[in-house]
């Protein structure tokens, strides 16, 4: 059984940063890519960021991009999201997810494990 648990998540003022990671267990991390998503209150959880298994591959949502970085630790299991320039507008809880084997690192339906999520408020 795949368990993925984030921590890191907080408040922090516009302008400020934060650093998520994810812990992941249950089968062989660094064969699958993992993402991040995030759901606002009342919106629908949408893609941030991804990245493959070897890492040399990354992914951003344009909301993000020059702001957030994702990179991973295969040795530790874990991923990780610097979240830098922080805006009132990321504010969001945020989810882990590892993908299935092969698929877009965009879509949701493509990953089937996912964490409890850790919450990023962003006060202006």
């Amino acid at each position: 059984q795949v368990q993925l648990v984030e921590s890191g998540g907080g408040l922090v003022q516009a302008g400020g940063s934060l650093r998520l990671s994810c812990a992941a267990s249950g089968r062989t991390f660094s064969s699958y890519a993992m993402g991040w998503f995030r759901q606002a209150p009342g919106k629908e959880r949408k893609f941030v960021a991804a990245i493959k298994w070897s890492g040399g591959s990354t992914y951003y949502a344009d909301s993000v991009k020059g702001r957030f970085t994702i990179s991973r630790d295969n040795a530790k299991n874990t991923v990780y999201l610097q979240m830098n320039s922080l805006k009132p507008e990321d504010t969001a809880v945020y989810y882990c997810a590892q993908r299935r084997y092969s698929g877009s690192v965009y879509q949701r339906a493509e990953y089937d494990y996912w964490g409890q999520g850790t919450q990023v408020t962003v006060s202006s």
